[in-house]
C-alpha cells in the first residue's frame, strides 16, 4: 500500500492537465475581460453609424 502511495505522489500526468485547465481559463478570462473593455465603446460607435446611416436620403435615379 505504501509502495503504490508513493507511486501516485511521484506521478506528473495530473500537474499537466491541472496546467492546462489553469492556462485555459486565464486565456478565456483575459478574453472576456477585452471584450467587455472593447464593446462599449465599439457599440456607441456603431450605434452612431447606424443613426447616421438611416437618416441619409438615396435618390435612387443617377
Amino acid at each position: 500500500m505504501l509502495y503504490s502511495w508513493m507511486l501516485f505522489a511521484r506521478e506528473e500526468d495530473g500537474a499537466v492537465t491541472v496546467d492546462w485547465v489553469v492556462l485555459t481559463a486565464a486565456v478565456v478570462s483575459l478574453a472576456g475581460i477585452a471584450y467587455a473593455a472593447i464593446n462599449g465603446p465599439t457599440g456607441d460607435v456603431s450605434t452612431a453609424v447606424s443613426t447616421t446611416i438611416g437618416t441619409v436620403n438615396v435618390d435612387a435615379g443617377f
